[in-house]
C-alpha cells in the first residue's frame, strides 16, 4: 500500500541549527510529483544513481538536476532515505571545505539548508536567506527537494561561485531531531569536474575510489586466479611434463612460481593503496585490514620460505613441504574471508547480495574441482598400486604417472574457463560502482 504523500510549497522549512526565520514566498512551487529525467542533457543536467535511472518511475534512483537562466541556478534533488538527502560542491574529491546543500526530514517537514564542511566534519548549516523558491515532497520513503539560488552570493564567503566548475558528491544517510549523521554509504562523486552554468548533460560518477577499486581488482586477480590456478597446476598437474623444461626448470614448477610471484606483487601493491587513500590506517573497515595484513605477511613469508627452500633429497625438506603448504593453505582462507568482508565495505560495496553469492559460487567451483581431481587421483593411485583402503594415506600426485592425463586437461581447461567467468563477473562489478 503506497505511503503518505506530502508536499509543501510557499513554506518555511524549519531551521535546523538556526535560530533565523526564512519568510514564505509567493514565487515558491508545488511539488505534487516526483521529479522526472526526461530533460536530462537537453535542458538540465543530471547526476544519477544507478545510472540513467529516473526518479518518476524509479523510487530507489538518486537524483540531482540543475538548470541555469542569467541570474541563478535552480536545483532538484531527491533520494530513496528517510533522513536526508544531500548534494556537495567541491574543489577535489576529498570531503573538506565544501558547499553543501540538505534537504533532511523532521517528522513531516523537510529543511532544506546550504551549509559548509570543513574537513571530516558534520555541515555547519547556514541561513537560508540565499536560497529562494524553495519546495518539497514525502512520498514513500523518498525526500524530493528543490530550491533556486544565484549564480554569485558575494555576502556569503561559504557559497561556492556556480560559474565555475566543481566535483559533485550526491549523499544520504540518517537524521533525528533535526540533527544529521554521516552518510549511510559512500557518496556519488562525480568523474569529472562540472561547470554548474554550461551546457546540460548527463554526468556519471562513481561512489568508489578509483584507488579503492584497483585495490580490489588487485587482490581478486591475485587470490582468485593466479593462486588458484598455481595451486592445482602445482598439486595435480606435475605428470603432464614430467620431462619438460622451460628455462632450465621443469614446466609445472615454472608455471607456480610465476603465478605465486605474481601473486606476491599484486599483493603488495594492493596492499598500499588503502593506505595511500585514507592516509593511514582506517578505523571504520572492521577485520578486514587485520586480515589483509596477515595475508599479506603470509604472502612474503612463502617467497622468503620458497628462496631459502632445501634440496630435494635433504632431510629439511620434509618440513619446508608441510610449511610451506600449511602456510599457502592458511592464506588463502584468510584471503577469502577478508574478500567476503571487504565486497561490502563503503569504499567499494559491491551490490547485494549478489556479490556474496557470486563469491560463495567460485569458492564452491573451486573446492568441487579440487575434489574432483583428489578422487581422480586416488582412482589412478588404486588402479596402479592396488592397496587396500587404509594403506593409502598421503595422495601424491606423481603416483598415477601418465594415467589419466586428458581427464586432468579437460578439468584445467574447464576450471581456468569457470575462474575467469567469475574474475570478469566481478571486475565488471567492481567498474560500475
Amino acid at each position: 500500500m503506497p505511503g503518505p504523500i506530502i508536499s509543501m510549497g510557499n513554506s518555511t522549512p524549519i531551521p535546523t541549527q538556526t535560530t533565523s526565520t526564512v519568510e514564505p514566498t509567493t514565487e515558491s512551487p508545488v511539488l505534487r510529483k516526483p521529479f522526472s529525467s526526461k530533460d536530462c542533457g537537453s535542458t538540465k543536467s543530471c547526476l544519477r544513481d544507478p545510472i540513467g535511472c529516473d526518479p518518476e518511475t524509479d523510487p530507489k534512483c538518486y537524483f540531482l538536476s540543475f538548470t541555469s537562466d542569467e541570474h541563478s541556478v535552480l536545483f532538484e534533488l531527491s533520494g530513496p532515505t528517510e533522513g536526508y538527502v544531500s548534494f556537495a560542491l567541491s574543489h577535489d574529491k576529498w570531503m573538506g571545505n565544501d558547499d553543501v546543500y540538505l534537504c533532511a526530514r523532521t517528522d513531516e517537514y523537510v529543511n532544506i539548508n546550504p551549509g559548509y564542511v570543513t574537513g571530516r566534519t558534520h555541515p555547519t548549516l547556514d541561513s537560508q536567506d540565499t536560497l529562494t523558491n524553495m519546495a518539497w515532497r514525502l512520498s514513500d520513503g523518498v525526500i524530493q527537494c528543490m530550491f533556486r539560488r544565484k549564480i554569485r552570493v558575494p555576502a556569503d564567503q561559504d557559497r561556492f561561485n556556480l560559474d565555475r566548475s566543481y566535483y559533485i558528491f550526491l549523499a544520504d544517510g540518517k537524521a533525528e531531531h533535526g540533527m544529521v549523521h554521516k552518510h549511510h554509504h559512500q557518496p556519488l562523486i562525480s568523474s569529472e569536474k562540472k561547470y554548474i552554468t554550461s551546457s546540460p548533460e548527463n554526468l556519471n560518477g562513481s561512489r568508489s575510489p578509483f584507488i579503492i577499486k584497483v585495490h580490489g581488482a588487485l587482490m581478486l586477480v591475485a587470490w582468485m586466479t593466479a593462486v588458484s590456478i598455481g595451486v592445482i597446476v602445482t598439486r595435480f598437474l606435475k605428470p603432464l611434463w614430467p620431462e619438460s623444461t622451460l628455462f632450465g626448470q621443469k614446466i609445472w614448477f615454472q608455471v607456480h612460481r610465476i603465478l605465486m610471484s605474481s601473486t606476491v606483487l599484486l599483493t603488495c601493491v594492493a596492499f598500499i593503496l588503502p593506505f595511500v587513500y585514507r592516509g593511514g590506517w582506517s578505523k571504520h573497515a572492521g577485520a578486514h585490514p587485520f586480515l589483509g595484513c596477515t595475508v599479506m605477511a603470509l604472502a612474503v613469508l612463502q617467497l622468503v620460505m620458497a628462496f631459502f627452500r632445501p634440496h630435494p633429497n635433504t632431510p629439511r625438506r620434509m618440513i619446508f613441504n608441510w610449511a610451506h603448504w600449511g602456510t599457502g593453505t592458511i592464506s588463502r582462507i584468510i584471503a577469502v574471508a577478508a574478500m567476503f568482508l571487504g565486497m561490502d565495505l563503503p569504499a567499494l560495496n559491491l551490490p547485494e547480495p549478489w556479490d556474496t553469492l557470486l563469491l560463495s559460487g567460485f569458492v564452491t567451483w573451486h573446492v568441487l574441482t579440487e575434489l574432483l581431481l583428489e578422487l581422480h587421483n586416488l582412482f589412478i593411485i588404486r588402479k596402479a598400486k592396488n592397496v587396500k583402503d587404509d594403506e593409502v594415506e598421503i595422495i601424491d600426485s606423481a603416483l598415477g604417472e601418465t594415467e589419466g592425463h586428458m581427464i586432468k586437461k579437460i578439468v584445467l581447461t574447464v576450471y581456468i574457463c569457470g575462474n575467469i567467468a567469475f574474475l570478469s563477473a566481478f571486475l565488471a562489478a567492481i567498474n560500475c560502482v
